[in-house]
């Protein structure tokens, strides 16, 4: 546990040490105001303008800045989608990859389009280096921007007041690419291929096995480091290689191991700051980022500890465990560290592994399905977790409001009805797609032949990869294969819903609140920057997800880490 909390306090104090320059930073980027970087790359950003005849300075109220990101999510789609069914008339596909088929090319389109990035393919076995480039890493860092422009728009709608304008979304889509995750990822990339991830244009190299096996054996190479910069920056997840953090070329050292969980939090927890400046209240950023912290702390040292136990199985076996449950998991990464990524990857919405989430002792496995289940708001994803998190804060100060008989109000704006029934939208749109995706799957036979394992673990596969898809996080629960027409539509309407079902509710809270003027702070007024507040804010996520979520946790995970116990009680 000493091991644990070490670990964990490093990762965090790396995130907090960077969290007040980089928002700070965020907020002049997403607040038009002139940054140093515009002096190399200010050029690029007016040519981009004039080449898609965009007026930045043009703002948008939320009805078009929404179908601006619509339209452009389509458009992505399509694009994405030709890319992985010409593959092979494309250039860079040494292998001779064919075409994916067209289901599951519309699944991985959308996946990556959403920032979901759930992959049921084999990075280095199917994708040309083509497809990986101009496919797959392009979308990471539009999907990213995505994110941040919808928070951007979201701030704007609580700072300013008796207007209808929330910004260009073009523009905060260029600049969030340009001086935030362009930047931010070649500095990144330079420093994992220092660690070893390969970066090259060449063919999967052959080599001799020390045990004779049938056909050619093959190392897959290509432009990996790039890729996984952004894959670890931007809240995207999708490996390069199948076995994502887990494989050497990924991940080849426990230096570029810490610093890519770091990377999963750097910018969502950045962008929470940059809230806190762009509403001109830094207090207001400290109590949500108290609030993240106090579920993330406990609940990522329950998960570890769980695993640290070991199998009560292997116990009564006598078989040792001395570094804990190992199942599905590097020697070189270990528990601690395995757990931790765990944890960062569904607290976020990053779904990058490093280790078998399938492999986990169900309370450990337990504890990412609930993160995921969260929204994803805990620190969560790029851009999605800031709004993610002030939904949250919503329905918390209209519970606050129904407690001391007055009407809600967040940082000056009254919350009506409007804005009540649009956060309770986030909350059930993701809630009703999960649970009803899930439903489905076991009621037909389509959705019950892709699962192998039988009992609560065959539920919790089931459950997991319904919650990660909808939720936009990209990680999976093994054991099942998920890459047949019915998952990989299914899937893809999740996806989309859970994305989009989100983002257009929450647009239209910004446009509301920015049409409001802002009324003084009273008596009766809830202060929102206060321990009193952050434990309200605390306990609202918590009972949201348990009344939600607890009927089919039980069934799931508990009911499995109930069996595992009788057995490892009773016997083999």
């Amino acid at each position: 546990m000493v091991q644990s909390l070490i670990y964990i306090a490093l990762v965090l104090g790396v995130v907090a040490l960077c969290t007040r320059p980089l928002g700070a930073y965020m907020a002049r980027v997403l607040s038009d105001e002139r940054v140093w970087l515009e002096t190399p790359l200010g050029g690029l950003e007016q040519l981009l303008y004039r080449l898609c005849a965009v007026d930045p300075k043009a703002e948008m109220n939320w009805r078009r800045y929404a179908l601006a990101l619509l339209l452009f999510g389509a458009l992505g789609i399509v694009f994405l989608f030709g890319i992985l069914v010409l593959q092979p008339l494309l250039p860079f596909n040494p292998q001779g990859f064919p075409a994916m088929s067209a289901d599951q090319a519309f699944n991985v389109a959308v996946s990556f389009v959403t920032n979901t990035n759930w992959q049921s393919y084999g990075g280095e076995t199917t994708l040309s280096h083509f497809s990986q480039m101009a496919g797959l890493a392009v979308q990471n860092f539009i999907s990213a921007a995505t994110g941040i422009a919808v928070a951007c728009a979201l701030f704007r709608g609580i700072a300013r007041k008796q207007t209808s304008l929330l910004g260009n979304a073009w523009a905060d889509i260029v600049r969030s690419v340009l001086y935030i995750l362009l930047p931010l990822s070649l500095l990144f990339a330079i420093f994992l291929m220092s660690q070893g991830v390969v970066q090259n244009f060449s063919a999967a190299v052959s080599y001799t096995p020390v045990q004779a096996v049938e056909g050619e054996s093959l190392i897959a190479t290509g432009p990996a480091a790039s890729q996984i910069a952004i894959k670890m920056l931007g809240s995207n997840g999708g490996g390069f290689f199948n076995a994502n953090g887990a494989h050497p070329f990924e991940n080849p050292t426990p230096l570029a191991n810490f610093f890519q969980i770091v990377a999963i939090l750097l910018i969502p927890a950045s962008l929470v700051y940059t809230f806190g400046a762009m509403v001109g209240d830094r207090r207001q950023a400290w109590s949500l980022l108290a609030a993240m912290t106090l579920i993330f702390l406990p609940l990522v040292l329950l998960a570890t500890q769980a695993e640290l136990a070991g199998n009560p199985n292997l116990d009564i076996a006598a078989i040792s465990q001395p570094d804990g449950n190992m199942e599905g998991k590097e020697v070189r990464n270990g528990v601690v560290s395995s757990m931790v990524w765990a944890v960062a990857t569904t607290a976020t919405s990053n779904g990058s592994v490093n280790a078998a989430h399938d492999s986990l002792l169900p309370l450990a496995g337990m504890i990412p399905l609930l993160f995921i289940q969260f929204g994803e708001v805990i620190f969560g994803g790029v851009g999605t977790g800031a709004y993610g998190m002030l939904i949250y804060v919503v329905i918390t100060v209209f519970i606050g409001g129904l407690m001391v008989g007055r009407t809600p109000e967040y940082l000056g704006k009254k919350l009506g009805a409007f804005e009540i029934k649009m956060a309770s939208l986030c909350i059930l749109i993701p809630a009703f797609v999960l649970l009803g995706g899930t439903a489905l799957a076991v009621a037909t036979e389509a959705g019950r032949a892709g699962v192998f394992n039988p009992g609560a673990q065959g539920f919790s596969e089931l459950l997991y990869n319904f919650s990660s898809a909808t939720n936009n996080n990209g990680s999976a629960f093994a054991g099942m294969n998920a890459n047949t027409p019915f998952y990989n539509i299914v899937l893809a309407v999740a996806m989309l819903i859970g994305r989009y079902g989100v983002i257009l509710p929450v647009l239209a809270i910004a446009g509301s609140l920015a049409a409001k003027n802002t009324a003084p702070v009273g008596q009766g007024t809830l202060p929102t920057h206060t321990p009193l507040f952050v434990v309200m804010l605390v306990a609202s996520i918590l009972l949201v997800d348990v009344l939600t979520y607890v009927p089919v946790l039980a069934m799931g995970p508990v009911a499995e880490h109930l069996h595992l116990y009788h057995l490892g009680k009773g016997g083999l």
